[in-house]
């Protein structure tokens, strides 16, 4: 078996319209690892992270998953790696409590309630659950999504933009949820998001793209030492100038 719970090693990726949204990438990630693919928009970060999770196939290249190819086992891919994307929505009609039902039951694990108490006890909803999501605000149906995709406890979970237009409270909240579940479970998280003060805060390791390249990684001590930057935000943004050069 592989120390690494996920390598990706040159993914390519190029759309029927000739559209090179991927251009040879590899990283590696670690178990108990939260690690941040960070780049602008169009950089090929929702490309990537759909190959991961078995919803595209690559160009070339290929993705494991502690040693074994996901696009030649994509089983491995439905038992072991959720999937937040950041357009996921929730069934406004149904309770909270009736999204953890459903997808425990689409899991198809034995105990549904065990793990329904689970979803619950992460999203910190309790005393709202039995409330149609209709009424939730923005920050709680982000939580009930994230607990939709993190009670199953996969050993890799990847989320895209997991914050994305909630106020700071809620985004705090989100975040704490995350930490948690990492340490809690030692699953492995990979994230992308246009927050920085949201990836420095979470993820171990961090790797910069742009133009479907990567072409920084390491921690945020490390990538900011490099530039010479007092936050990710301003090392990326150097990192992005120099590349354009």
């Amino acid at each position: 078996m592989s120390d690494y719970r996920l390598q990706v090693i040159d993914l390519h990726k190029i759309y029927n319209n000739k559209v090179y949204a991927v251009k040879g990438i590899s990283f590696n990630i670690k178990p108990g690892e939260i690690f941040g693919l960070i780049g602008p928009n169009g950089a090929g970060k929702t490309t990537t992270l759909r190959i991961i999770a078995g919803l595209l196939k690559p160009t070339r290249g290929k993705v494991l998953f502690e040693g074994v190819n996901l696009h030649e086992n994509i089983d491995i891919a439905k038992k072991n790696i959720s999937y937040l994307p950041e357009e996921a929505g929730v069934y406004s009609r149904l309770t909270g409590y009736e999204h953890l039902k459903l997808y425990a039951m689409l899991y198809e694990v034995e105990d549904i309630e065990e793990m329904i108490k689970y979803g619950a006890e992460l999203s910190g909803l309790e005393d709202k659950l039995r409330e149609r999501a209709e009424t939730y605000s923005k920050g709680m149906k982000r939580r009930l999504l994230l607990a939709l995709v993190l009670m199953r406890k996969p050993a890799m979970a990847i989320l895209d933009e997991p914050t994305s237009g909630l106020d700071v409270y809620a985004s705090v909240k989100v975040r704490q949820m995350i930490k948690e579940y990492v340490k809690e479970t030692n699953s492995s998280v990979l994230l992308s998001s246009h927050n920085m003060l949201e990836v420095e805060y979470l993820c171990d390791r961090v790797a910069f793209i742009y133009q479907g390249k990567i072409f920084v990684e390491g921690t945020p001590k490390e990538i900011k030492d490099l530039y010479g930057a007092d936050n990710l935000e301003e090392a990326f943004v150097k990192a992005v100038e120099e590349t354009r050069k």
